[in-house]
């Protein structure tokens, strides 16, 4: 096996971030990230990721409701003014295969924390224009308190207005840099 690494810059047209949060103890919410870059190394013919880091930018988030959207850029959530990027860092994994374990940093609203992401190789192509292209799909669970994110609001029949759990599922595509 070759093991000269391959650096990838993430793809943002093919790329998506998106989380899944409850609201009002009844329904779950999802929304999305636009605003992503990043880059990434990759054995030649290897499926295990190194050199991870990826940006998402604050302003992005989309959760097709204008109003909600703005509350989250807010300093009650994101406070996008303030901290205009959720950062993640890859630190190791654990597994091998097509198959593994992520563990990295995620900063979000200035706080670091560790997190664990399952993550899937799905594979290369060469796109119709001769660019070699790779992806990856993952998912993990954070609790928004152990990032700030404590705005809450109480309801009239028990519960809150916003769940703490937050599930986040990425599906990253990423273009091999030639020069």
């Amino acid at each position: 096996m070759n093991s000269t690494l391959q650096k990838y810059a993430i793809d943002p047209a093919h790329t998506s971030v998106e989380f899944l949060v409850r609201h009002m103890m009844l329904a779950k919410v999802r929304g999305r990230f636009t605003g992503v870059t990043g880059s990434f190394a990759v054995p030649q013919e290897g499926t295990l990721p190194s050199e991870i880091e990826a940006h998402i930018d604050a302003s992005t988030i989309d959760t097709r409701e204008e109003q909600r959207d703005a509350h989250l850029k807010s300093a009650d959530f994101l406070d996008a003014a303030n901290f205009p990027t959720l950062d993640f860092v890859g630190s190791k994994i654990e597994g091998s295969g097509e198959s593994f374990t992520l563990h990295g940093n995620l900063t979000i609203h200035g706080v670091t924390r560790p997190v664990a992401l399952e993550v899937s190789f799905e594979g290369r192509a060469t796109d119709p224009w001769g660019n070699q292209r790779v992806g990856f799909t993952a998912h993990t669970k954070i609790a928004r308190k152990d990032f700030g994110l404590t705005w809450n609001q109480a309801l009239e029949t028990g519960g809150v207005l916003v769940g703490d759990e937050v599930r986040i599922e990425l599906n990253v595509e990423g273009i091999l840099q030639t020069a």
